[in-house]
């Protein structure tokens, strides 16, 4: 069990609290999951960049899944090696490239025709071979919130098959391209286990085709997504997640290269706030907390929902309330017409599923500070990222004011 309060005695509130015991649980069963294949996980750092959060799946053996020149920095740094990073994402620019082959990583994941010839283009200038993987998109319905899904033509992630197989005829002629992997990516937070059946089947089936013109893969790389338990889902179990990408793959001598983000930290995260007062307008209950949209998005962002308990010596019944922080947009929020009891002054609200997507999506607005970060490992509580002070969130800003 926690102890919330202790904790946040010592860290004070707004607080992420993360549980690296139950990361290394999840990490291990979705491991043995593939076990008997060749198979690398790669922690997708956009769920939960902390530099401790990297290196603790670092040292379980982890790749890391960037999308971004600062999260492939963030993965060095943490102790990722190069020969297990793999750079992502629709929109990178000429210097996250040019750095990327530079660093020699496992490769570059290529989502459009333009981007391919950019990445041709600055490794003929470096005179270095970019090893690439291209995105496909098998236009598959992921049936996932429409924020989330990416495996359609309607979402702006990957090519289509005809594309993709253009792009690594390309590839393959080009001096300076090696294309060594394949990717696809339907959409997060997975419930469903037929559109990634499907999806597996049409991108295995390319490969084969590939291989017909003497276009070798190395890496089956299946994204992520994999959905978990945020209210009365009923989520997919690794090893059946495990054997619908495999049964695909007969006669396919593949690396498999899973990206699993969400799965491996939401549910090891709480998000903890204080009372700060119940006010009522109307028939309107409003629990006032001092965490806020700044702190955790989903909620706002999409009407997310999360889990909340709450630590009070109240014996009341409960009654539904709103739960809002002081943010000065009435989309702050982080439950409506939830199930409450009366809480008082400094009782602890527990906004559970945290560990992914948090802290990462904050931000600054209306000038507050984002929150501090703990790990709790083998029963020790420490602390992974100090709360941010105003001298903090001034100090790029200073040094231009007028005199």
């Amino acid at each position: 069990m926690i102890d919330f309060k202790a904790i946040t005695q010592e860290y004070k509130t707004p607080l992420y609290i993360y549980d690296f015991d139950y990361m290394t649980a999840q990490y291990n069963e979705l491991k043995a999951a593939f076990k008997g294949r060749k198979s690398i996980l790669a922690y997708a750092v956009k769920a939960n960049s902390n530099l401790s959060v990297v290196k603790h799946f670092a040292k379980m053996g982890s790749g890391a899944d960037c999308v971004s020149i600062g999260e492939v920095r963030r993965a060095f740094l943490a102790g990722v090696p190069a020969y297990r990073i793999i750079f992502s994402g629709v929109g990178k620019t000429d210097d996250e490239i040019r750095e990327a082959i530079q660093k020699e990583i496992l490769y570059i994941n290529v989502e459009s025709e333009a981007e391919l010839g950019r990445v041709e283009l600055i490794a003929k200038e470096l005179n270095k071979v970019s090893r690439i993987s291209i995105r496909v998109n098998p236009n598959i319905d992921p049936k996932t919130h429409p924020y989330i899904s990416t495996g359609l033509h309607d979402n702006k992630f990957g090519v289509d098959l005809s594309s993709a197989k253009r792009m690594y005829i390309k590839a393959n002629n080009s001096d300076n391209l090696d294309p060594v992997g394949i990717h696809f990516h339907i959409g997060s937070q997975l419930t469903e286990l037929q559109p990634i059946r499907e999806s597996a089947e049409i991108v295995a089936d390319l490969v084969r085709s590939l291989s017909t013109i003497n276009i070798e893969l190395k890496f089956f790389d299946i994204g992520g997504g994999l959905g978990i338990k945020y209210d009365d889902e009923v989520t997919i179990k690794p090893y059946d997640y495990a054997q619908a990408i495999l049964g695909c793959l007969n006669a396919l001598d593949l690396t498999i290269l899973c990206e699993p983000g969400r799965f491996l930290t939401a549910n090891a995260g709480y998000f903890v706030s204080k009372v700060l007062y119940e006010k009522q307008n109307g028939e309107k209950k409003f629990v006032v907390i001092d965490g806020a949209m700044n702190d955790l998005l989903r909620p706002a962002l999409y009407s997310a929902y999360h889990k909340i308990d709450v630590i009070t010596d109240s014996k009341e019944e409960s009654r539904p309330v709103d739960i809002v922080g002081p943010v000065c947009e009435s989309g702050d929020f982080f439950a409506k017409d939830y199930p409450l009891p009366p809480l008082a002054h400094n009782d602890l609200v527990i906004v559970n599923s945290a560990g992914a997507y948090g802290f990462g999506m904050g931000s600054n607005y209306n000038t507050r500070g984002r929150s501090a970060e703990v790990a709790i490992e083998d029963g020790k509580v420490r602390l992974i990222r100090r709360r941010e002070t105003f001298e903090d969130l001034i100090a790029l800003e200073t040094e231009f004011l007028e005199k």
